[in-house]
Formats: C-alpha cells, sequence, structure tokens
C-alpha cells in the first residue's frame, strides 16, 4: 500500500470516473487503473462498485477512503511542517471564495500576491460556503474566504474586513430622495435577492427580520447574480442591496442610484477560514497580509453593525 495508491483512491471517490480523476492525478487512465486494482487486491476487497454509473463506493469503500484522507492528510502535512519551520512561503496553495465576494475581491490582491510570491502556485476555486467548509474538512482545500461567524467547530477564522451594505434604487423608487437609507425603510416585497445558496441573501434576511408590506407585488424575483439584480433594479422593478466593494465597478451615472445607510451601517464580516489542523499558516498569513494592505485603502467604515450569514 502506497500513498500514491491512496491519492488515486481519493481522487476516484472525488470524482466517480476512472478517467476524470486520472487527469486530475496527471497520470494515464490504465496506471490509475491499475494501482487501484492492485490495492484490492493486496486487500482483498472490492472498493469500487465499477458496475454503477457514476462510480460507487462499496460499504467497505467507504470506510477505505475515509482512513485514507486522514493519511494522506496527514503525509502531507510533513511537507507542511518543514516549510513552516524553514519560512518557506510556497507550493500549492488551494482557496475557496463565494460567489459574492469573489468578483469584487480577487482583481485587488491577486496580481499584488503572485508578484510578491512567485513560489506559490495559487489555485482558486469559486464555490458556496458549504462547498468551502466540506473540502476544508476533507483536505481539498487549504483557505476559504467568507462571510462569518459561521459557527463550525472544525473551522477556524481570521477577519479580514468588514464590508458595508448599501442600497441600490431606481430614479423612481420612494426612497432615491433620501441621501441615507435606514433600516427601517427597506420593505422585503421591494427588495430583489439572490437566489437560494448564497449566503448574502441570509445576510439580507437576518437584516431585514421584521419588514413592512407597503407596495406587495404580484411576482418575485431571484437571481445567481448581482449584475442581473442592478439591471433589474434600473429597469425600476424594486430596489436591492449590494455588498460596498460590487460599487466599485459601477458607471458614474449607477453611483448615483446608490445609497449608503445610516450608522451603525449593517456591514458583513469577511474572513478567511480554515481547518483547525491546517499548518500551511504561513500561506494563510501571507494571503491575509497582502488583502489588509490593499483593503485599508478601499474600505474606510468603522461605525458598522454586523449582519450574520446565518439562517435565522
Amino acid at each position: 500500500m502506497t500513498i500514491t495508491q491512496l491519492t488515486y483512491l481519493l481522487a476516484v471517490a472525488e470524482y466517480k470516473n476512472f478517467t476524470l480523476a486520472s487527469e486530475k492525478c496527471f497520470v494515464t487512465q490504465p496506471t490509475l487503473s491499475m494501482q487501484i486494482q492492485k490495492l484490492e487486491e493486496e486487500l482483498d476487497v472490492t472498493i469500487f462498485n465499477r458496475k454503477k454509473k457514476p462510480i460507487e463506493l462499496t460499504p467497505i469503500g467507504e470506510k477505505i477512503i475515509e482512513q485514507a484522507k486522514i493519511i494522506v492528510d496527514e503525509s502531507n502535512r510533513i511537507n507542511d511542517i518543514v516549510d513552516q519551520q524553514k519560512g518557506y512561503i510556497g507550493g500549492d496553495f488551494n482557496v475557496g471564495i463565494i460567489p459574492t465576494i469573489m468578483p469584487s475581491l480577487l482583481p485587488l490582491f491577486l496580481k499584488t500576491f503572485i508578484k510578491k510570491y512567485p513560489k506559490v502556485n495559487l489555485i482558486i476555486e469559486e464555490l458556496t460556503t458549504e462547498e468551502i467548509i466540506r473540502k476544508l474538512n476533507d483536505g481539498y482545500l487549504d483557505a476559504g474566504i467568507a462571510a462569518t461567524p459561521l459557527e463550525e467547530p472544525s473551522i477556524k477564522e481570521k477577519v479580514l474586513y468588514y464590508e458595508p451594505f448599501v442600497g441600490f434604487l431606481h430614479n423612481n423608487h420612494r426612497l432615491y430622495s433620501e441621501k441615507n437609507i435606514s433600516v427601517e425603510d427597506l420593505d422585503i416585497d421591494d427588495i430583489l435577492l439572490l437566489e437560494d445558496g448564497h449566503c448574502f441573501k441570509d445576510n439580507i434576511i437576518n437584516l431585514c427580520n421584521s419588514f413592512k408590506k407597503k407596495d406587495p407585488h404580484n411576482f418575485r424575483i431571484e437571481s445567481g447574480s448581482f449584475d442581473t439584480l442592478i439591471k433589474l433594479t434600473k429597469e425600476g422593478l424594486g430596489m436591492t442591496l449590494l455588498p460596498y466593494l460590487q460599487t466599485y465597478d459601477l458607471k458614474e451615472s449607477d453611483q448615483k442610484l446608490v445609497r449608503s445607510f445610516k450608522n451603525p451601517a449593517p456591514s458583513r464580516e469577511v474572513s478567511i477560514i480554515y481547518h483547525k489542523s491546517q499548518l500551511k499558516i504561513q500561506l494563510i498569513d501571507a494571503l491575509k497580509e497582502v488583502i489588509d494592505s490593499l483593503i485599508r485603502g478601499v474600505i474606510a467604515f468603522s461605525d458598522v453593525k454586523i449582519i450574520s450569514p446565518l439562517r435565522k
């Protein structure tokens, strides 16, 4: 039994396909299949049910995969321990970022980070908070960037910044004449929301936990992107709430449709998160330092009220 064989096992278990797993492991499909078959013969068990499409784990296979994750993860940590001792900042660094943060934050730090740390192979995925937590727990990610607090016992959080919410509304909207808006001005039937699965939607629902109904519509719109919500708002179909950084790419004419909240401004807490047993702390701290240095020049708000992303 070798670490390589266990790594191949994990790849097949994740992708449920031998060909795709071999591509991800950078080996030929016959090589990967042969190594797994040798391991099954050595253990005298069948790990995968190859008759199923997609491939499924057998009951004993599920237990073997659980142990394989631990073994491969711990073997990788030997290299992490050595790198940490040497102060080396390099190697693969897998980071997941939630969709409502990635488009606005990534352009701010990516170029600076890769220039400052050229030996780091930064691998970034856009994932939901649930996917990030699962992949952190399974060892497929080294860190994530998400709205917090998450109250996950296995996950540690380091706050990066606090991002205020702002209103975005049509020039015929009832709040357009207001210089600043308040939470009491909001109406759930008037707000265009992101679809389920986006924690920013949960932020907004928690913010507006007691709504006033003023002008109910005979429709309800939820979208997967802020761009769509912005376009619908400009068509006069309601208003929406945006994270502050999302307004940086707005045209000058659209900036006039943005309204800040009165203090304390409702805000979300954005953190870099990682598994409590993670050893790539030097990489995590390097990323946090870069983001900290850049975000200070963009977000200067101090009087804020943090809205939890956890559905109440």
